[in-house]
C-alpha cells in the first residue's frame, strides 16, 4: 500500500504521517526531512536553502527522483511531503490544507519563534516553494483535484484527522478485499 500526505508548512503533515504510518505499519519517507538535513548538511536555513534550491533544480528533482523511485520497488510506505502526491502513483493521496495564521502560530510554537518570524517565513518558504513548482514541473499547487482526501486540518485536533484518515484508508482496503 502506497499513501501520500501533502500539505504546506504547518498543516500538520508530519503528525498525520507519524500517526497513519505507525497504525498500518507502512515505513515513513519524508521529503521535509531531507531537506532539512540537505540544509543542515550545508549549514544554512531553510530559508536560506530555499532561495538556493530555487537557483538549482538538482535538489528538488534528487528529493523527488528518490521518492518516485522508492514507491517503486513494492514496498509499504506513506510518503509525506508537498509535492508527494502529485509525483507518486498512490493508493490513496491525502492533503492537509490550512489558514495560514494557524499555520504561522504553528510554528511559531514548535520552533520557538515570535510569531512575525514564523509568518514571514512561512510566506517566504511557500512563495519560493510555489515558483520552483511552477518552474521545474508546471505544477500549480493550489490546485487539489487530484488528491483523494482534502482535510482542514485547523477545524479537527490532531487525533481526529487521523481517525479521519484511518477510516478513509480502511474502508479502501475493504473495498479491496470485496473486489
Amino acid at each position: 500500500m502506497i499513501i501520500t500526505v501533502s500539505g504546506p508548512p504547518g498543516s500538520g503533515k508530519s503528525t498525520l504521517s507519524k500517526i497513519i504510518a505507525k497504525h498500518f505499519n507502512l515505513e515513513l519517507v519524508s521529503s521535509g526531512d531531507v531537506f532539512r538535513a540537505m540544509a543542515a548538511k550545508r549549514n544554512v536555513s531553510l530559508e536560506e536553502f530555499g532561495h538556493i534550491a530555487e537557483a538549482d533544480p538538482a535538489i528538488d528533482k534528487e528529493i523527488d527522483l528518490s521518492q518516485m523511485e522508492l514507491s517503486k520497488t513494492g514496498g509499504d510506505f506513506l510518503f509525506e511531503g508537498r509535492l508527494s502526491g502529485r509525483l507518486i502513483d498512490a493508493d490513496l493521496k491525502i492533503m492537509l490544507k490550512t489558514d495560514m495564521q494557524v499555520r504561522a502560530r504553528r510554528i511559531s510554537e514548535r520552533e520557538n519563534i515570535p510569531l512575525e518570524q514564523a509568518m514571514h517565513e512561512t510566506v517566504e518558504r511557500q512563495e519560493s516553494e510555489a515558483k520552483r513548482y511552477l518552474k521545474y514541473y508546471g505544477f500549480d499547487n493550489s490546485d487539489l483535484t487530484l488528491y483523494d482526501l482534502v482535510l482542514e486540518s485547523s477545524v479537527w485536533d490532531p487525533q481526529a484527522i487521523a481517525n479521519i484518515a484511518i477510516t478513509a484508508i480502511e474502508s479502501m482496503k475493504d473495498k479491496e478485499r470485496r473486489g
